[in-house]
């Protein structure tokens, strides 16, 4: 039988590693949704929306 030593994991400290540079998120693009729309939409269909379903739903 194998011994392992299981290594002590900081996941705290590794998110706030990527997120001081907003690695976790990605750049804005500036454009703004009706989220809630867009979730019942996705749920409806069963799959992820087009882009052309999504411009239906920004914000102008």
């Amino acid at each position: 039988m194998l011994a392992v030593e299981r290594k002590q994991v900081d996941f705290m400290h590794d998110i706030s590693y990527y997120a001081k540079d907003s690695r976790l998120t990605g750049e804005p693009d500036g454009k703004r949704y009706k989220w809630r729309e867009m979730i019942d939409r996705f749920r409806q269909l069963g799959r992820p929306l087009t882009d052309e379903e999504a411009e239906e739903f920004r914000i102008k």
